[in-house]
């Protein structure tokens, strides 16, 4: 099968994916409970990076309880990396994925936190919330660094968000995610900067060979009475410098 073949079959076997997805979640989400959806979750996410044809290597676990995990970002499949393995994570969004085709029913239905950047005063609401969320046993999820980078190398972390975790006592976990290919270490395909639309994030992902999520799980960094900004630079180096390991470890040996 051609590449172009190839890559159009996986985005259709995707799109009725999703539409099974919202299927679910319109018909069966209110009568399901907390495990149920969980599973349904961490299956959906699995099949989806499957059909795009992505394969998930997970090293290291997650802490059992409330956490708020902090991840680098490099794609909006990250969230998707993510639920296939910790189902039960509600991620702190952008609120423009509110208006995006089908993706909106279903980052509801997984409990997302929607953040609207351009109001400075908002963060102060979503703190408040992600403390809610955090004191009543849930996993909250985070990238600190705002937006998307292209994978190599970390964006500053912003700390405002990590004050609910600080407020309420909750463990931090880091988390790095890396996307590679059979030529590369971190992979163009997953990038998802600059003008990239989701249309073109998609075909470049549906074309992409022998692609390989990785998630590593860092050991989980007590908050309690901690400083925000000292602990923004130690998770920043904590994820920073495992990624640069993992890099360094992934790329072809010099001839």
């Amino acid at each position: 099968m051609g590449l172009r073949l190839r890559a159009a079959w996986r985005l259709a076997r995707a799109v009725l994916h999703a539409l099974h997805g919202v299927a679910v979640v319109l018909l069966g989400w209110p009568r399901m409970g907390a495990a149920t959806r969980h599973a349904r979750i961490a299956w959906w996410a699995g099949k989806m990076l499957r059909l795009l044809g992505l394969r998930i290597e997970v090293q290291g676990d997650f802490r059992p309880g409330a956490k708020l995990i902090v991840a680098n970002h490099v794609s909006w499949l990250d969230i998707m990396a993510v639920h296939a393995r910790c189902p039960e994570a509600r991620f702190v969004s952008k609120a423009e994925v509110r208006h995006w085709p089908l993706v909106s029913r279903l980052v509801d239905a997984a409990g997302t936190l929607y953040l609207e950047r351009e109001k400075r005063r908002d963060a102060l609401r979503v703190v408040h919330q992600v403390a809610q969320a955090l004191a009543a046993g849930d996993t909250v999820a985070v990238f600190p660094e705002g937006t998307t980078g292209d994978g190599t190398a970390l964006l500053p972390f912003h700390a405002n968000l990590l004050q609910a975790a600080i407020a309420t006592a909750t463990p931090v976990q880091p988390l790095v995610l890396r996307y590679a290919d059979a030529q590369h270490a971190a992979s163009p395909a997953a990038e998802f900067v600059g003008e990239t639309t989701l249309a073109q994030s998609l075909w470049r992902l549906a074309c992409g060979q022998d692609m390989v999520v990785h998630l590593q799980v860092l050991a989980a960094q007590g908050s309690a009475h901690a400083d925000r900004r000292a602990l923004a630079a130690r998770l920043q180096s904590l994820i920073g410098e495992a990624l640069r390991e993992q890099l360094a470890s992934a790329a072809p040996p010099r001839r």
